[in-house]
């Protein structure tokens, strides 16, 4: 048999070719199930508090501003009940609703940039995390020492945000 280059083809038979066309079409659905799975996990945007880019001057003339306390989320980024607050507390809608409305919320590693000289500044963050709530003026008026579940930091809050 005188094989040529290009001409020697495979063939795949009807079935085989159906077969093939539907294992595509499943590892396709597949693939845009996990794509779409993953992006639903992610936080929707608009739940959860809205921490204020920037520094803590910054905030505070916002907070004056707008006359709102400020909420200072003093945290370490290797703190195990830091990185708890902000994915289970911090995320929550409910939090979210109160916060944004009552508070410029910013958050600060008190190990990098402004942090060690804020440190320094406010005496009482004895740990991590740190709550500090502050008056629109910016007065230290609570201190709020380690980590809370939602609803208790709710009630904290509201006792400084009325």
């Amino acid at each position: 048999m005188n094989l040529q280059p290009g001409l020697f083809r495979p063939h795949i038979c009807g079935k085989a070719m159906k077969k093939q066309k539907q294992l595509l079409s499943l590892v396709t659905l597949i693939a845009v199930l996990i794509v779409s799975d993953t992006s639903f996990c992610q936080e929707k945007p608009g739940t959860g508090i809205h921490f204020f880019e920037g520094t803590f001057k910054e905030a505070m003339a916002k907070a004056k501003e707008e006359n709102k306390c400020i909420f200072l989320d003093a945290y370490a980024s290797w703190c195990g009940p830091c990185k708890t607050m902000e994915k289970d507390v911090y995320t929550l809608p409910e939090i979210g609703a109160y916060f944004n409305k009552k508070f410029i919320s910013i958050k600060i590693d008190m190990e990098k940039g402004e942090g060690p000289k804020l440190a320094k500044i406010f005496t009482s963050i004895d740990g991590y995390p740190s709550l500090l709530f502050f008056t629109p003026d910016g007065h230290l008026s609570k201190t709020i020492l380690g980590s809370r579940h939602a609803d208790d930091f709710l009630k904290e809050a509201m006792l400084v945000g009325k």
